[in-house]
């Protein structure tokens, strides 16, 4: 065997461990029309770590909308625009952002404390 046929096989090797350690954790990973059933259905540590890791999920987006809003209320603070005097919750104004920004951080919250409650339900299952 040559030089580049090691090298192709070797390559070839690496990229579908790759790709199937890629699948699998995809294949691991529940969506929210899936909770429901995942939820009613948890009996190993296994099915509590994959609720967790989804309620973990979701308070990582909700931490990213936090911070978008975040981001936006600064914009709108920083426009000067005399609409926020007269309509101050509007869409289009700073406390309207900082508003979703407190929301979705107190999701982020809630979301983090349901991942403990699975993470800690898997110390004690089967």
């Amino acid at each position: 065997m040559t030089k580049n046929h090691i090298l192709s096989a070797a390559l070839a090797v690496l990229l579908g461990v790759s790709t199937m350690s890629m699948a699998s954790a995809a294949e691991h990973a529940l969506t929210r029309s899936e909770l429901k059933t995942a939820i009613q259905n948890a009996d190993t540590p296994q099915d509590h770590h994959r609720i967790a890791a989804y309620y973990k999920a979701e308070a990582n987006r909700m931490m990213a909308e936090a911070k978008d809003h975040d981001e936006l209320a600064e914009t709108y603070a920083n426009a000067g625009d005399p609409h926020k005097m007269k309509h101050t919750m509007s869409g289009l104004t700073a406390d309207h952002c900082r508003m979703f920004a407190a929301s979705a951080r107190k999701a982020a919250a809630e979301s983090e404390a349901m991942a403990k409650m699975h993470e800690d339900m898997a110390k004690g299952s089967k």
